[in-house]
Protein backbone atom coordinates (compact mmCIF):
# COMPACT_ATOMS: atom_id res chain seq x y z
CA UNK A 1 0.00 0.00 0.00
CA UNK A 2 1.21 3.50 -0.83
CA UNK A 3 2.50 5.51 2.12
CA UNK A 4 0.56 8.66 2.93
CA UNK A 5 2.46 11.94 2.82
CA UNK A 6 0.74 14.66 4.82
CA UNK A 7 0.38 18.07 3.22
CA UNK A 8 0.95 21.01 5.57
CA UNK A 9 -0.19 24.24 3.95
CA UNK A 10 1.32 27.52 5.14
CA UNK A 11 -0.16 29.85 2.51
CA UNK A 12 -1.87 31.89 5.23
CA UNK A 13 1.29 32.20 7.34
CA UNK A 14 4.53 31.91 5.37
CA UNK A 15 2.77 32.78 2.13
CA UNK A 16 1.25 35.94 3.56
CA UNK A 17 4.71 37.19 4.52
CA UNK A 18 5.22 38.25 0.90
CA UNK A 19 5.15 42.08 0.68
CA UNK A 20 1.74 43.22 -0.56
CA UNK A 21 -0.01 39.89 0.00
CA UNK A 22 -1.96 40.82 3.14
CA UNK A 23 -5.44 39.30 3.32
CA UNK A 24 -8.38 40.53 5.37
CA UNK A 25 -10.20 38.13 7.67
CA UNK A 26 -13.02 37.29 5.25
CA UNK A 27 -10.47 36.51 2.51
CA UNK A 28 -8.49 34.30 4.89
CA UNK A 29 -11.60 32.37 5.82
CA UNK A 30 -12.52 31.81 2.16
CA UNK A 31 -9.01 30.54 1.39
CA UNK A 32 -8.96 28.38 4.53
CA UNK A 33 -12.28 26.73 3.68
CA UNK A 34 -11.06 25.98 0.17
CA UNK A 35 -7.80 24.54 1.48
CA UNK A 36 -9.78 22.22 3.70
CA UNK A 37 -11.92 21.20 0.72
CA UNK A 38 -8.72 20.70 -1.29
CA UNK A 39 -7.68 18.10 1.27
CA UNK A 40 -4.72 19.59 3.11
CA UNK A 41 -3.99 17.69 6.31
CA UNK A 42 -2.64 20.66 8.28
CA UNK A 43 -3.32 24.37 7.82
CA UNK A 44 -0.96 26.86 9.43
CA UNK A 45 -3.32 29.73 10.08
CA UNK A 46 -0.92 32.35 11.46
CA UNK A 47 1.47 33.59 14.12
CA UNK A 48 -0.93 34.65 16.91
CA UNK A 49 1.46 36.62 19.10
CA UNK A 50 2.62 38.77 16.17
CA UNK A 51 -0.54 40.89 16.03
CA UNK A 52 -4.19 41.02 17.17
CA UNK A 53 -5.16 40.45 13.54
CA UNK A 54 -3.20 37.23 13.31
CA UNK A 55 -4.63 36.06 16.64
CA UNK A 56 -8.17 36.71 15.42
CA UNK A 57 -7.49 34.93 12.11
CA UNK A 58 -6.24 31.78 13.84
CA UNK A 59 -9.19 31.84 16.24
CA UNK A 60 -11.69 32.40 13.41
CA UNK A 61 -10.28 29.60 11.25
CA UNK A 62 -10.16 27.30 14.30
CA UNK A 63 -13.89 27.79 14.77
CA UNK A 64 -14.75 27.30 11.10
CA UNK A 65 -12.75 24.21 10.08
CA UNK A 66 -13.62 20.82 11.54
CA UNK A 67 -11.69 18.27 9.46
CA UNK A 68 -8.22 19.83 9.26
CA UNK A 69 -5.51 20.23 11.88
CA UNK A 70 -5.12 23.95 12.62
CA UNK A 71 -1.58 25.02 13.40
CA UNK A 72 -0.32 28.22 15.05
CA UNK A 73 3.29 29.34 14.94
CA UNK A 74 5.31 30.48 17.95
CA UNK A 75 8.89 31.08 18.95
CA UNK A 76 10.45 29.17 21.86
CA UNK A 77 9.03 31.80 24.21
CA UNK A 78 6.44 30.94 26.85
CA UNK A 79 4.19 33.90 26.05
CA UNK A 80 4.24 33.04 22.33
CA UNK A 81 3.20 29.49 23.13
CA UNK A 82 0.51 30.57 25.58
CA UNK A 83 -1.01 33.02 23.09
CA UNK A 84 -0.93 30.37 20.35
CA UNK A 85 -2.81 28.00 22.64
CA UNK A 86 -5.43 30.65 23.36
CA UNK A 87 -5.95 31.29 19.65
CA UNK A 88 -6.37 27.56 19.06
CA UNK A 89 -8.86 26.94 21.85
CA UNK A 90 -11.77 26.36 19.43
CA UNK A 91 -9.85 24.06 17.07
CA UNK A 92 -11.02 20.47 16.87
CA UNK A 93 -7.47 19.41 15.99
CA UNK A 94 -5.05 22.03 17.39
CA UNK A 95 -1.29 22.05 16.85
CA UNK A 96 1.30 24.40 18.32
CA UNK A 97 4.33 24.91 16.06
CA UNK A 98 7.29 26.09 18.13
CA UNK A 99 11.02 26.05 17.68
CA UNK A 100 14.36 27.80 17.56
CA UNK A 101 17.32 28.31 15.23
CA UNK A 102 20.00 25.62 15.33
CA UNK A 103 22.65 26.66 12.79
CA UNK A 104 25.97 28.19 13.92
CA UNK A 105 24.91 31.54 12.45
CA UNK A 106 21.62 31.55 14.37
CA UNK A 107 23.15 30.36 17.63
CA UNK A 108 25.93 32.94 17.56
CA UNK A 109 24.45 35.97 15.82
CA UNK A 110 20.69 35.65 16.36
CA UNK A 111 20.60 34.31 19.90
CA UNK A 112 24.11 35.07 21.21
CA UNK A 113 23.89 31.65 22.82
CA UNK A 114 25.59 28.26 22.91
CA UNK A 115 24.63 24.88 21.42
CA UNK A 116 23.83 23.45 24.86
CA UNK A 117 21.60 26.38 25.81
CA UNK A 118 19.73 26.10 22.50
CA UNK A 119 18.94 22.47 23.28
CA UNK A 120 17.61 23.46 26.70
CA UNK A 121 15.41 26.16 25.16
CA UNK A 122 14.09 23.64 22.63
CA UNK A 123 13.28 21.18 25.41
CA UNK A 124 11.54 23.84 27.49
CA UNK A 125 9.46 25.08 24.56
CA UNK A 126 8.11 21.64 23.70
CA UNK A 127 7.57 20.79 27.36
CA UNK A 128 5.54 23.98 27.86
CA UNK A 129 3.53 23.55 24.65
CA UNK A 130 2.57 20.02 25.72
CA UNK A 131 0.73 21.55 28.66
CA UNK A 132 -1.80 23.00 26.22
CA UNK A 133 -2.05 20.56 23.31
CA UNK A 134 -1.00 17.00 22.56
CA UNK A 135 0.10 17.76 19.00
CA UNK A 136 3.32 19.81 19.14
CA UNK A 137 5.47 20.44 16.09
CA UNK A 138 9.06 21.55 16.64
CA UNK A 139 11.02 23.47 14.01
CA UNK A 140 14.82 23.57 13.97
CA UNK A 141 15.18 26.81 12.06
CA UNK A 142 18.01 26.85 9.50
CA UNK A 143 18.39 23.09 9.85
CA UNK A 144 19.69 23.10 6.30
CA UNK A 145 22.92 24.74 7.50
CA UNK A 146 23.07 22.82 10.78
CA UNK A 147 25.58 20.03 11.32
CA UNK A 148 23.73 16.72 11.20
CA UNK A 149 25.21 15.37 14.43
CA UNK A 150 24.22 18.44 16.42
CA UNK A 151 20.83 18.58 14.72
CA UNK A 152 20.21 14.99 15.81
CA UNK A 153 20.95 15.99 19.41
CA UNK A 154 18.39 18.79 19.22
CA UNK A 155 15.78 16.54 17.65
CA UNK A 156 16.45 13.78 20.18
CA UNK A 157 15.84 16.27 22.99
CA UNK A 158 12.44 17.38 21.67
CA UNK A 159 11.38 13.84 20.83
CA UNK A 160 12.13 12.95 24.46
CA UNK A 161 9.89 15.85 25.53
CA UNK A 162 6.97 14.57 23.45
CA UNK A 163 7.14 16.46 20.13
CA UNK A 164 4.85 14.79 17.60
CA UNK A 165 6.13 16.45 14.42
CA UNK A 166 9.73 17.37 13.60
CA UNK A 167 10.16 20.19 11.11
CA UNK A 168 13.60 20.22 9.45
CA UNK A 169 13.55 23.55 7.54
CA UNK A 170 15.93 24.50 4.78
CA UNK A 171 15.16 28.06 5.86
CA UNK A 172 17.57 29.78 3.49
CA UNK A 173 17.12 27.44 0.53
CA UNK A 174 20.77 26.45 0.86
CA UNK A 175 20.68 22.67 0.47
CA UNK A 176 21.02 20.57 -2.63
CA UNK A 177 18.59 17.66 -2.93
CA UNK A 178 21.14 14.95 -2.14
CA UNK A 179 22.29 16.87 0.98
CA UNK A 180 18.78 17.51 2.23
CA UNK A 181 17.58 13.97 1.60
CA UNK A 182 20.66 12.62 3.38
CA UNK A 183 19.97 14.94 6.33
CA UNK A 184 16.45 13.54 6.73
CA UNK A 185 17.76 9.98 6.40
CA UNK A 186 20.48 10.66 9.00
CA UNK A 187 17.90 11.84 11.53
CA UNK A 188 15.63 8.89 10.82
CA UNK A 189 18.51 6.55 11.57
CA UNK A 190 20.09 8.33 14.56
CA UNK A 191 17.21 9.67 16.69
CA UNK A 192 15.60 7.15 19.04
CA UNK A 193 11.83 7.14 18.91
CA UNK A 194 11.65 9.27 15.76
CA UNK A 195 9.54 6.61 14.06
CA UNK A 196 6.67 7.70 16.33
CA UNK A 197 6.79 11.22 14.89
CA UNK A 198 6.19 12.81 11.52
CA UNK A 199 9.33 14.20 9.92
CA UNK A 200 8.48 17.35 8.03
CA UNK A 201 10.20 19.08 5.10
CA UNK A 202 9.95 22.87 4.96
CA UNK A 203 11.97 24.16 2.02
CA UNK A 204 12.58 27.62 0.60
CA UNK A 205 13.34 28.34 -3.02
CA UNK A 206 16.34 30.70 -2.89
CA UNK A 207 18.31 28.45 -5.26
CA UNK A 208 15.27 27.05 -7.05
CA UNK A 209 15.50 23.75 -5.16
CA UNK A 210 12.44 23.82 -2.90
CA UNK A 211 10.40 21.24 -4.80
CA UNK A 212 13.37 18.95 -5.50
CA UNK A 213 14.47 19.13 -1.86
CA UNK A 214 10.99 18.29 -0.60
CA UNK A 215 10.80 15.21 -2.81
CA UNK A 216 14.31 14.21 -1.73
CA UNK A 217 13.12 14.52 1.88
CA UNK A 218 10.23 12.13 1.23
CA UNK A 219 12.60 9.64 -0.36
CA UNK A 220 14.79 10.02 2.74
CA UNK A 221 11.93 9.28 5.13
CA UNK A 222 9.93 12.49 5.60
CA UNK A 223 6.19 11.99 6.06
CA UNK A 224 5.00 15.60 5.81
CA UNK A 225 5.69 18.38 3.30
CA UNK A 226 5.18 22.04 4.21
CA UNK A 227 4.22 24.13 1.20
CA UNK A 228 2.14 26.98 -0.19
CA UNK A 229 -0.22 27.44 -3.10
CA UNK A 230 1.73 28.78 -6.10
CA UNK A 231 4.94 28.52 -4.07
CA UNK A 232 4.48 31.97 -2.54
CA UNK A 233 6.47 32.87 0.56
CA UNK A 234 9.45 34.73 1.97
CA UNK A 235 12.04 35.91 -0.57
CA UNK A 236 12.00 33.46 -3.50
CA UNK A 237 9.10 31.53 -1.97
CA UNK A 238 8.32 28.12 -0.52
CA UNK A 239 7.76 24.68 -1.96
CA UNK A 240 4.76 24.83 -4.30
CA UNK A 241 1.97 22.54 -3.11
CA UNK A 242 0.76 21.78 -6.62
CA UNK A 243 4.24 20.71 -7.74
CA UNK A 244 5.04 18.24 -4.96
CA UNK A 245 1.55 16.78 -5.03
CA UNK A 246 1.68 16.13 -8.77
CA UNK A 247 5.21 14.71 -8.60
CA UNK A 248 4.07 12.23 -5.96
CA UNK A 249 0.86 11.60 -7.88
CA UNK A 250 2.55 11.10 -11.23
CA UNK A 251 6.03 9.74 -10.58
CA UNK A 252 5.60 7.90 -7.26
CA UNK A 253 1.93 6.90 -7.26
CA UNK A 254 2.70 3.32 -6.23
CA UNK A 255 4.91 4.40 -3.31
CA UNK A 256 3.23 7.53 -1.96
CA UNK A 257 -0.16 9.19 -1.85
CA UNK A 258 -1.73 12.42 -0.55
CA UNK A 259 -5.27 13.45 0.31
CA UNK A 260 -5.25 16.33 -2.18
CA UNK A 261 -8.14 16.54 -4.68
CA UNK A 262 -6.03 17.39 -7.70
CA UNK A 263 -8.86 18.75 -9.93
CA UNK A 264 -9.09 21.62 -7.44
CA UNK A 265 -5.46 22.67 -7.93
CA UNK A 266 -6.05 25.11 -10.76
CA UNK A 267 -9.08 26.82 -9.16
CA UNK A 268 -7.19 26.97 -5.84
CA UNK A 269 -4.25 28.60 -7.56
CA UNK A 270 -6.51 31.22 -9.14
CA UNK A 271 -8.22 31.97 -5.83
CA UNK A 272 -4.93 32.58 -4.03
CA UNK A 273 -3.47 34.59 -6.91
CA UNK A 274 -6.53 36.82 -7.11
CA UNK A 275 -6.97 37.21 -3.34
CA UNK A 276 -3.32 38.10 -2.78
CA UNK A 277 -2.89 40.14 -5.98
CA UNK A 278 0.08 37.88 -6.76
CA UNK A 279 -0.14 36.80 -10.42
CA UNK A 280 1.15 33.36 -11.33
CA UNK A 281 3.97 33.42 -13.87
CA UNK A 282 2.77 32.07 -17.21
CA UNK A 283 5.38 29.29 -17.31
CA UNK A 284 4.73 28.13 -13.72
CA UNK A 285 4.58 24.34 -13.51
CA UNK A 286 1.11 22.78 -13.19
CA UNK A 287 -0.93 26.01 -12.76
CA UNK A 288 0.67 28.58 -15.09
CA UNK A 289 -1.31 29.78 -18.12
CA UNK A 290 1.22 28.13 -20.43
CA UNK A 291 1.55 24.85 -18.53
CA UNK A 292 -0.68 23.14 -21.11
CA UNK A 293 -0.27 25.56 -24.03
CA UNK A 294 1.57 24.75 -27.26
CA UNK A 295 2.75 27.27 -29.89
CA UNK A 296 5.59 25.48 -31.68
CA UNK A 297 4.44 23.78 -34.86
CA UNK A 298 6.36 20.58 -34.13
CA UNK A 299 4.88 20.34 -30.62
CA UNK A 300 1.38 21.21 -31.81
CA UNK A 301 1.46 18.51 -34.47
CA UNK A 302 2.71 16.00 -31.92
CA UNK A 303 0.14 16.80 -29.23
CA UNK A 304 -2.74 16.82 -31.73
CA UNK A 305 -1.73 13.35 -32.89
CA UNK A 306 -1.20 11.98 -29.39
CA UNK A 307 -1.42 14.16 -26.25
CA UNK A 308 1.27 12.24 -24.38
CA UNK A 309 3.84 13.17 -27.03
CA UNK A 310 4.31 16.49 -25.23
CA UNK A 311 2.09 16.40 -22.14
CA UNK A 312 2.95 14.09 -19.26
CA UNK A 313 -0.15 15.13 -17.29
CA UNK A 314 -3.74 15.20 -18.50
CA UNK A 315 -4.73 18.83 -17.79
CA UNK A 316 -8.13 17.73 -16.50
CA UNK A 317 -6.40 16.01 -13.56
CA UNK A 318 -5.36 19.43 -12.21
CA UNK A 319 -8.57 21.27 -13.07
CA UNK A 320 -7.72 22.62 -16.54
CA UNK A 321 -10.43 21.95 -19.14
CA UNK A 322 -8.16 21.35 -22.10
CA UNK A 323 -4.78 21.92 -23.67
CA UNK A 324 -4.36 25.12 -25.70
CA UNK A 325 -3.11 25.17 -29.25
CA UNK A 326 -1.90 28.76 -29.61
CA UNK A 327 -1.63 30.10 -33.15
CA UNK A 328 1.56 32.09 -33.75
CA UNK A 329 4.06 32.51 -36.57
CA UNK A 330 5.70 29.32 -35.30
CA UNK A 331 2.55 27.26 -35.81
CA UNK A 332 2.24 24.76 -38.63
CA UNK A 333 -0.55 23.49 -40.84
CA UNK A 334 -1.70 20.86 -38.33
CA UNK A 335 -2.43 23.50 -35.69
CA UNK A 336 -4.13 25.80 -38.21
CA UNK A 337 -6.37 22.96 -39.42
CA UNK A 338 -7.18 21.98 -35.84
CA UNK A 339 -8.14 25.50 -34.77
CA UNK A 340 -10.01 26.17 -38.02
CA UNK A 341 -12.15 23.10 -37.40
CA UNK A 342 -12.91 24.41 -33.90
CA UNK A 343 -14.42 27.57 -35.41
CA UNK A 344 -16.41 25.65 -38.03
CA UNK A 345 -14.14 25.18 -41.03
CA UNK A 346 -13.13 21.61 -41.90
CA UNK A 347 -10.49 22.44 -44.49
CA UNK A 348 -9.35 20.21 -47.32
CA UNK A 349 -5.63 19.95 -48.04
CA UNK A 350 -5.87 22.42 -50.93
CA UNK A 351 -7.93 24.86 -48.87
CA UNK A 352 -5.45 24.56 -46.01
CA UNK A 353 -2.58 25.48 -48.33
CA UNK A 354 -4.40 28.65 -49.38
CA UNK A 355 -5.38 29.59 -45.81
CA UNK A 356 -1.90 28.93 -44.46
CA UNK A 357 -0.27 31.58 -46.64
CA UNK A 358 -2.75 34.20 -45.46
CA UNK A 359 -2.39 33.01 -41.88
CA UNK A 360 1.41 33.38 -41.89
CA UNK A 361 1.08 36.93 -43.19
CA UNK A 362 -1.21 37.83 -40.26
CA UNK A 363 0.79 35.86 -37.68
CA UNK A 364 4.00 37.68 -38.62
CA UNK A 365 2.33 40.97 -37.70
CA UNK A 366 0.92 40.02 -34.28
CA UNK A 367 1.89 37.89 -31.30
CA UNK A 368 -1.11 35.54 -31.49
CA UNK A 369 -3.96 34.78 -33.87
CA UNK A 370 -7.09 34.33 -31.75
CA UNK A 371 -10.44 32.82 -32.72
CA UNK A 372 -11.86 36.16 -33.85
CA UNK A 373 -8.85 36.82 -36.07
CA UNK A 374 -9.05 33.30 -37.45
CA UNK A 375 -12.77 33.45 -38.14
CA UNK A 376 -12.47 36.84 -39.88
CA UNK A 377 -9.63 35.54 -42.01
CA UNK A 378 -11.52 32.40 -43.03
CA UNK A 379 -14.68 34.37 -43.83
CA UNK A 380 -12.72 36.77 -46.03
CA UNK A 381 -11.17 33.86 -47.93
CA UNK A 382 -14.31 31.76 -48.36
CA UNK A 383 -16.80 34.66 -48.43
CA UNK A 384 -19.19 33.03 -46.01
CA UNK A 385 -20.13 33.30 -42.36
CA UNK A 386 -20.52 30.43 -39.99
Amino acid sequence: MAKQIKIFDTTLRDGEQVPGCKLNHSQKLIVARQLEELGVDVLEAGFPVSSPGDFKAVEMISKALRNTTICALSRSVENDIKVAAEALKYAKFPRIHTGIGTSPDHIKYKFNSTPDLIIERARAAVRYAKKFVEDVEFYAEDAGRTDNEYLAQVIQAVVDEGATVLNIPDTTGYCMPDEYGAKIKYLAEHVKGIHKCDISAHCHNDLGMATANSIAAVLGGATQIECTINGIGERAGNTALEEVVMILNHRYKDEYRTNIKTPMLNPMSRLVADSMSMPVQANKAIVGDNAFAHSSGIHQDGVIKHRANYEIIDPRIVGVDHSRIVLTARSGRAALAYRSKNVGYDLSKDELDIVYQKFIDIADRQTEVNDTDLNNMLQSIFKRAI
